[in-house]
């Protein structure tokens, strides 16, 4: 069976990947912190809007092309920063930029990634690379000079991890980061042969214990090592404006809900701004990115929007666009698909998405992505529960980690 009969949606990578990963490494992903209410609420929030098509308007060609910052792309839903993704499948950062780059999308690199950034940008030119820092000035400085040497146009500045947070689902399964191997651990990748041979021997064979490649001038600790050196405070107001100042391209600010924060940043020089809560990864209990857009959007009528959490369809990214979103992202369906297929599956995943956006216009009626506002929308009359995600009519009772673990398609 090819990648195209397999796979019809982007659900369906990750049935495959929850198959061939042990399950502390799908918790990780699949989980939220906490409770994981916000996960649920990031994918609820679009049921809480309903679609209006136009008929007699979508003509023979519809066009989903954009410019981001200076940048061409052929579709407005990229790739997210995906933090040590080379865990779950071999190669896995250079797999997700080659995808990106012969889907033309954007793709954002981590700064918790295993893979050296320069890699990254041999593969794909116009990847981001997304920076977790703190109040270190000296190692931002070397962080941003050595970046300054790559391709890089766009470096997205992630503000919402002050702290770590809960993220129960995987710890119930021994799995953390950094990787500390126990009994629970060591069976439960033993009885995934395909994941023990094709990743971790793979990626051991290939270069040793992976380190955190992009976190400073050089490599740092490895995963299995906890970062050595004095703790400094985290990212102030005052440390945003002097990465502004020592970083004279784009400069995005990832993390943001509130209005309030995203006109000061908009204030202070940033060039964009990524609507998120980390997929529910942070605080639980936060507002889905989607409900904060059209405030975000009233709030800094100037400033691209871009948006992620939740989007699971063409249709989702749709409803981001007609709200006031510029693009967005999906994160864990691609790095299930990368876990699942490799750089294939990827590819395969934003095929899947490029056609249900194209779709989904046709009908509307919206020949351009530009033809998309609010006129577009309706609230929905009543919420619906889906069969396949957690909708708005389960947002009261959100499940719980051990819920979850039983086979809850919890994905943001």
């Amino acid at each position: 069976m090819n990648l195209s009969e397999r796979f019809l949606s982007l659900h369906d990578f990750e049935t495959a990947a929850r198959a061939r990963l042990p399950g502390g490494l799908y918790g990780f992903v699949a989980g939220g912190s906490a409770d994981g209410w916000s996960v649920a609420n990031n994918r609820a929030a679009f049921d809480r809007w309903s679609l209006v098509p136009r008929t007699l308007s979508a003509g023979p060609v519809r066009r989903q092309d954009l410019t981001l910052f200076g940048q061409p792309f052929a579709s407005p839903c990229g790739i997210p920063p995906l933090g040590v993704s080379a865990l779950f499948s071999f190669d896995a950062d250079v797999a997700m930029a080659r995808a990106a780059a012969a889907a033309r999308v954007p793709y954002i690199l981590s700064g918790a990634s295993l893979t050296p950034m320069e890699r990254i940008f041999e593969a794909w030119p116009q990847a981001w690379f997304q920076a977790y820092v703190d109040g270190d000035r000296m190692r931002v400085g070397r962080l941003l000079d050595r970046l300054q040497r790559t391709a890089c146009q766009v470096l997205v500045l992630t503000v919402d991890t002050p702290v770590a947070p809960s993220r129960e689902l995987s710890l119930r399964h021994g799995f953390s980061i950094p990787v500390r191997p126990g009994p629970r651990l060591v069976v439960d990748a033993l009885t995934h042969p395909r994941w023990l041979l094709g990743t971790a021997a793979r990626t051991f064979f290939a270069g040793g214990i992976p380190r955190m490649e992009n976190q400073d001038a050089v490599p740092l600790n490895r995963v299995t090592e906890l970062p050595t050196g004095p703790a400094h405070p985290p990212l102030s107001w005052d440390d945003f404006r002097f990465i502004r100042s020592r970083w004279s391209r784009t400069l995005v600010v990832k993390g943001v809900i509130s209005p309030e924060d995203a006109a000061q940043y908009g204030a202070l020089g940033a060039d964009g701004v990524v609507l998120s809560n980390h997929g529910g990864r942070q605080l639980d209990g936060t507002v889905a990115p989607l409900d904060a857009l059209p405030a975000v959007r009233e709030a800094v009528r100037d400033l691209p929007l871009l948006l992620d959490g939740g989007i699971r369809r063409g249709t989702d990214v749709l409803k981001a666009l007609a709200l006031g979103a510029a693009c967005t992202f999906s994160g864990r369906p691609m790095l299930f698909a990368a876990a699942a297929a490799g750089q294939r599956g990827v590819e395969r995943a934003l095929e899947i998405m490029h056609a249900e956006i194209d779709r989904g216009q046709a009908l509307l009626g919206a020949r351009t992505l530009a033809e998309l506002d609010a006129r577009y929308l309706a609230p929905a009359a009543e919420p619906l529960r889906h069969g396949m995600q957690h909708g708005p009519a389960a947002m009261p009772d959100a499940p719980t980690p051990a819920e979850l673990d039983q086979g809850g398609r919890l994905a943001a």
